[in-house]
């Protein structure tokens, strides 16, 4: 943190890139974060892989932002994921090529006159930190998902709440009473696309007690009790919700939609679908949503 201090006290802009897993799910929320980074004075670089970057639609809607594109390599350049047998092979040749290639950018950034201060990185991707490190760089793990369901998953990672989930109630700091089928998916129905559970429940952990900050997609006063709780073992911030500004305090103006997409969007088609539902339909939010 030092560094960016005496940075910011010096009045040259901070670089920060901004590292997405390539899914839409958690690019949305990284993207909202980089907006207001940038909107508070930083240069942002949002960083996805290859494939995705040439995928993404972006909106001509949203206003005029500085956040430039880059890209790393995951392996599968032309195809991402689908190139593979499976997320199993897909995940494992990520964790082989993505640190080198990320390696690769921050080294042409530092030598083309926009030097790299820190990287916030996709939870999910957790040897991004490892790469910040090795640059004497400030990393910040950021959770796309809530307090609750990383607080789930820290317990089981940690051996505090053992699997398969024997108990009919189940009791976790700052929470209420839970079932086991209020678990999230990966939790409650052991052994379902082991490849993606290993990595919310293992590997996103590995290291990030070491982060120098970790960024939790939620607001404290909605999850103020396993906030604090993570607070005890993280240096946990709360820095959500991550949607577009004009939907919360307006500062960023015009801020309407995300800015890019994998896939188009069909937006009439969605409210439609909502004009269709009965009044008084409630929104369940379920533990263990995945966002694809």
């Amino acid at each position: 943190m030092e560094n960016i201090e005496k940075k910011a006290a010096s009045c040259k802009r901070v670089h920060c890139l901004v590292l997405s897993y390539p899914a839409q799910g958690h690019i949305n929320p990284l993207l909202q974060f980089a907006k207001r980074l940038e909107h508070k004075g930083l240069k942002v670089t949002l960083v996805t892989t290859y494939f995705i970057s040439k995928s993404l639609h972006r909106d001509s809607s949203s206003p005029s932002t500085s956040i430039s594109l880059e890209a790393i390599s995951d392996g599968y350049d032309e195809g991402g994921s689908a190139q593979t047998e499976g997320v199993e092979a897909y995940l494992e040749r990520f964790w082989q090529i993505g640190p080198r290639s990320l390696c690769e950018l921050v080294e042409n950034m530092n030598g083309s006159g926009v030097p790299v201060d820190c990287i916030v990185y996709d939870s999910f991707l957790p040897w991004a930190l490892d790469v910040a490190k090795k640059f004497g760089l400030v990393g910040a793990a950021f959770l796309t998902q809530s307090c609750v369901v990383d607080c789930i998953y820290y317990h089981v990672n940690k051996g505090l709440l053992k699997l398969p989930l024997l108990d009919s109630q189940l009791l976790l700091p700052g929470m209420p009473p839970l079932e086991p089928q209020d678990m999230p998916s990966f939790v409650y129905d052991l052994g379902s696309y082991p490849a993606v559970s290993d990595m919310v429940v293992k590997y996103q952990f590995d290291n990030i007690d070491k982060a120098d900050w970790v960024l939790c997609n939620t607001f404290y006063e909605l999850e103020k009790e396993v906030a604090q709780w993570l607070g005890k073992h993280w240096s946990l911030k709360t820095i959500g919700p991550t949607i577009p500004s004009m939907y919360l305090d307006k500062q960023i103006e015009e801020d309407k939609d995300y800015g890019f997409s994998i896939f188009k969007p069909n937006n009439e088609s969605c409210i439609k679908w909502l004009n269709d539902r009965a009044n008084g339909l409630l929104f369940i939010y379920h533990l263990g949503v995945w966002q694809h």
